[in-house]
């Protein structure tokens, strides 16, 4: 159940949406170049310039709840593409992180085999617990 924020309540995750993804939704222009060009908004429930439309009104509870924030593929099209330079696959990742720490540790060093930890190389150890734990 998606709950009615106050407008104070809004702005305040808009603001926490553009801390946490270091962009600036309020720029946009809704010129829908970055849809146009990402190569899975048609497999999205929401299109990207959507995604940042909604995070310009502080729909976060929304932007949590839809698919398109996992369908990102993170392959920059739609920064490219913008006027404005906006990274819409930073502002999904963003949504991610925030949906994953709301639901607790999904992993952690304890999960990692030994022989994994002793072989792989020690940034992209710590990129997963970035992605995947709290």
């Amino acid at each position: 159940m998606i709950r009615i924020l106050s407008p104070a309540d809004r702005r305040e995750a808009t603001k926490r949406l553009m801390e946490s993804s270091n962009q600036n939704v309020m720029i946009c222009l809704q010129c829908g170049k970055c849809t146009a060009g990402c190569p899975f908004s048609e497999e999205m429930d929401l299109d990207p310039h959507q995604m940042v439309r909604m995070a310009q009104l502080g729909l976060l509870e929304e932007l949590m709840n839809s698919e398109a924030i996992w369908f990102c593929a993170t392959c920059f099209t739609c920064e490219s593409r913008c006027p404005v330079s906006i990274d819409i696959a930073a502002i999904a990742e963003a949504v991610r992180l925030i949906v994953q720490l709301g639901e607790g540790d999904h992993f952690g060093p304890d999960d990692v085999p030994k022989d994994v930890s002793a072989n792989a190389p020690q940034q992209a150890l710590v990129s997963l617990y970035r992605k995947f734990g709290s």
